[in-house]
């Protein structure tokens, strides 16, 4: 039997399993296998079944991510239903949720999804240097909201929110913990490694304990960059310490500190240029680097009143970026010197965040939250474009150049220079109350009011293409508007649950830093907001043996942030206009036909486009007429798991199959290019090989598939990981 004929029969096998049991298969009740339908998740900023929540929640637990043996957030998202992943370099890749994106590539304000850690935002009021993608060792659970989150978790949630939730520190005992594995991806001529590690020390019984992480992962590179003559020139370096401090001096009192340190370290970009055969190849005149970091302090009190609980937490995040790209490659080299032209960026970003709320009990009748918060972000970033002899050619033609110098218009051959900067503040008040109404019907309102004031300022420095040098300072700008959302919930019996839910997002506006170098261009852009209206219904039947999730909903995204390129030298810039509809349904099915034997599916329909005209002064007609689909939006999206366990054997064996698919997508707007199309096939298996100790072996990508990942212009992108085929070595005290 051929590969593919193989390939084909494992897919097919998997969506009967997943969607044909026979009533037999049903009514063998008993479900020992682990599975992430009924956790309690902390999505309505208090603990709650995510079987209880009023609108499209998941969560992946820390069992299921080592089960995956998964690494990031590619090993994952995409089996959550709604969600695609634009996996481009990593620290800058972004999970898009529900169609709501512009761009498969990176955007160029805030990104259309909310990133969190134990519900501290992770993602800056602004352009994010780094959207961190937390490591999945000793995290206790990943929670995805889909649909906008703009009440509880304010901008930067148009199409919905991810909360990293990690293991903080117990008093109850000491424990440790340890991860291992080592790989081989297909092209690498190395070795995929990591050594992660995990210790929790009580210090005080029952009192005060302190739990240490330390990481390191080494993902070696799968492309070859023909201009420098390296193969597998895009190495990876992850590297991440955590310390989580709990103290609690009294009953009802808990303390909690949060310290958290996460750096990626990418010798060359991800991008291939395409071109028939399918191609691993890239090439560029210098490692085309990037760096990034992320760094994190929190303090956390909770104290029960009683009445209510306290919450209150003052966090602060550090971002840095420092990456280099040839921009050679869209152009050639520089006519002036024959050399070619290089661009660098060095950014970062500094954020105090503030949060205070009481929430009411769980019990009773009536229910409610309400708090405050205050977010202040300072940001700077140095761009600028290195040409080897500019500053000599400048000086040999002085009548080309106005007389000025070379170290005047270009100091260290630094052809052009941007830079740029903001201050960001928000202000807002939020609050949520349900009342049941009678029994089994619930009414929930919910609302933020809030203010962002915002003071940029970008300065174009006297550079070798004459430009006339500026300093844009516009001042201090005013952003205020009330959210409101609005649930329904009915409960019928104690399996099943219907729902009905109006919800809002917001971003907020910016500056348009690469539009400096084109004169024409728009500088500044405003705010865009998503509207969701959404049905759903949970159910559990046969004892839980079958839980099935579907939902459907309407997005208006209106005054879209689209990111834009111009056609030549393919600047970035942003513009409004326009708007998008989104109308889909997801389907999430869950079986557990026996206690060894678990099946899930999730299948979601999207259908996004655009609602009117996207002006773009350089496409054909002016722009992009209603109907054209949202760059990235499969029509499609299915995943399906097999799990199968034998706990009470000898070694505890485990077998776990996974598959993804997703149907094609423009991946920009105006590209003939697509993006997914594919299947993706996992296998994972494990064995207990003494106390604690599991052994386990896994493959990814186990067909080798080619895949378009993300690509921002029809010449250039990322594709899929080839196949990897490893072990891993997992170790647990408790």
């Amino acid at each position: 039997m051929s590969f593919a004929s193989v390939k084909r029969v494992v897919i097919c096998g998997i969506s009967l399993l997943a969607l044909g049991q026979t009533p037999a298969a049903f009514a063998q009740s008993a479900s020992a296998t682990t599975d992430d339908s009924d956790i309690v998740v902390t999505a309505t900023k208090r603990q709650e079944s995510v079987r209880e929540v009023a609108g499209s929640v998941a969560a992946v637990s820390e069992a299921t991510l080592q089960k995956l043996n998964a690494q990031s957030l590619s090993d994952y998202i995409t089996r959550v239903p709604g969600v695609v992943f634009n996996d481009y370099q990593p620290g800058v890749s972004e999970v898009v949720i529900r169609g709501i994106a512009s761009t498969t590539y990176h955007e160029a304000n805030q990104a259309t999804t909310g990133y969190y850690l134990n519900q501290i935002p992770l993602i800056e009021p602004g352009f994010p240097l780094v959207i961190p993608d937390v490591d999945s060792f000793d995290v206790s659970r990943v929670e995805v909201l889909r649909g906008p989150q703009g009440t509880l978790f304010g901008s930067s949630s148009l199409g919905g929110a991810v909360n990293y939730v990690v293991n903080e520190a117990d008093a109850s005992g000491f424990d440790a913990g340890f991860e291992g594995n080592l790989s081989s991806t297909k092209r690498a001529g190395e070795a995929n490694y990591a050594a992660k590690a995990m210790v929790n020390v009580p210090i005080a019984a029952d009192k005060l304990a302190v739990r240490l992480v330390a990481l390191q992962r080494f993902d070696a590179g799968y492309l070859d960059n023909s201009l420098l003559g390296e193969k597998g020139s895009n190495d990876l370096r992850v590297r991440g310490l955590r310390g989580s401090l709990v103290f609690t001096p009294a009953e009802g009192t808990t303390i909690s500190a949060l310290s958290m340190y996460q750096e990626y370290d990418l010798d060359d970009q991800t991008y291939v240029l395409f071109g028939p055969p399918k191609t691993y190849e890239r090439a560029t005149n210098v490692a085309e680097f990037q760096d990034t970091s992320f760094m994190l302090h929190s303090l956390k009190l909770e104290q029960d009143l009683g009445f209510a609980t306290l919450t209150a937490i003052g966090s602060y995040t550090e971002k840095k970026a420092d990456l280099a790209f040839d921009n050679s490659i869209f152009g050639g080299n520089d006519p002036r010197t024959g050399t070619p032209e290089l661009a660098s960026s060095d950014g970062k970003s500094k954020t105090n965040y503030y949060e205070l709320r009481l929430a009411s009990p769980d019990s009773g009748r009536f229910r409610w939250l309400v708090g405050a918060n205050y977010t202040r972000l300072r940001s700077a970033n140095t761009d600028g474009t290195y040409i080897e002899g500019i500053g000599d050619y400048i000086d040999a033609n002085p009548a080309m150049f106005g007389g000025q110098s070379g170290d005047t218009l270009a100091p260290g051959d630094l052809a052009t220079r941007t830079v740029s900067s903001n201050r960001v503040s928000e202000k807002a008040i939020f609050g949520e109350a349900s009342f049941d109404i009678v029994d089994r019907l619930t009414l929930t309102l919910g609302g933020r009011l809030f203010e962002y004031r915002s003071s940029p300022r970008l300065q174009y420095l006297p550079n070798a293409n004459l430009i006339p040098p500026f300093d844009f300072a516009p001042g201090t700008s005013k952003d205020s508007d009330f959210i409101p959302k609005i649930s329904l919930t009915w409960k019928p019996t104690g399996d099943a649950m219907v729902y009905a839910l109006y919800s809002e997002g917001f971003r907020i506006g910016g500056i348009n830093v690469y539009s400096a170098a084109v004169p024409g261009l728009p500088l500044t852009f405003g705010s865009d907001t998503t509207r969701n209206y959404e049905i759903g219904a949970r159910v559990d039947l046969i004892g839980q043996t079958l839980s099935v999730d579907v939902s459907a909903f309407h997005i208006d995204w209106g005054n879209i942030q689209a990111r834009l390129f111009t056609p030549v030298d393919f600047n970035a810039y942003t513009v409004n206009g326009g708007g998008a509809d989104v109308d889909g349904a997801e389907i999430s099915l869950t079986l557990r036909p026996t206690r060894h034997l678990s099946l899930a599916s999730n299948i979601t329909y999207n259908d996004a486009r655009l609602s009117s005209l996207l002006p773009d002064s350089f496409a054909p007609g002016g722009g992009y007429a209603k109907g054209t689909r949202l760059p990235g939006a499969s029509d499609w999206i299915l995943s399906n798991s097999l799990d199968l366990s034998f706990p009470d054997s000898p070694m505890a064996p485990r077998f776990n199959l996974s598959h993804r698919y997703m149907s094609a997508a423009p991946v920009a707007f105006g590209a003939t290019l697509e993006k997914g199309d594919y299947h993706l096939i996992d296998l994972n298996a494990s064995v207990t090989v003494a106390d604690g100790l599991e052994l386990g072996l896994f493959a990814k990508n186990l067909f080798n598939q080619y895949g378009i990942l993300n690509a921002p212009f029809s010449f250039a992108g990322s594709v899929t990981r080839p196949r990897t085929l490893g072990a891993s070595l997992r170790f647990s005290l408790n």
